[in-house]
């Protein structure tokens, strides 16, 4: 039986993925000017997992792949972003689209935050018995 219908542990996966997404955006920020640094993306996996699961049965045939069989243990990964160059050594970090993603971040980890703080108010007035 699931106390909460589910809306706490969503709230706590969802900071979980907006906490990886800002150490991801900060490491960026911080190899700004490593020469061949690759930037680095956190991004959702299961929304794909789930539409892939309901209408395509399929084998993995890489560890890299995504799993099909219902055992997708995070609801996000980091990837790498190839095939772009914004510096002359390779580097391909845009400074100005960190801070934009960062700033984004930020105001979605504070929304649900707010969000969880609000279902735990709930909870405990409930249980002072509506005081």
């Amino acid at each position: 039986m699931n106390l909460f219908g589910g809306t706490i542990r969503a709230l706590e996966n969802s900071l979980d993925y907006a906490a990886v997404k800002n150490r991801t955006i900060a490491n960026n920020i911080a190899n700004v000017d490593t020469p061949n640094y690759k930037a680095k993306d956190a991004v959702f996996k299961n929304m794909l997992h789930n539409e892939l699961t309901s209408s395509i049965k399929a084998n993995r045939t890489r560890p890299e792949h995504l799993p099909f069989d219902g055992t997708l243990h995070n609801s996000y990964q980091v990837i790498t972003r190839k095939g772009t160059m914004y510096n002359h050594n390779g580097n391909n970090v845009d400074i100005d689209k960190e801070m934009v993603e960062l700033a984004k971040n930020q105001i979605y980890y504070q929304g649900l935050a707010d969000r969880i703080s609000s279902k735990f108010n709930s909870l405990q007035t409930v249980i002072r018995g509506g005081r």
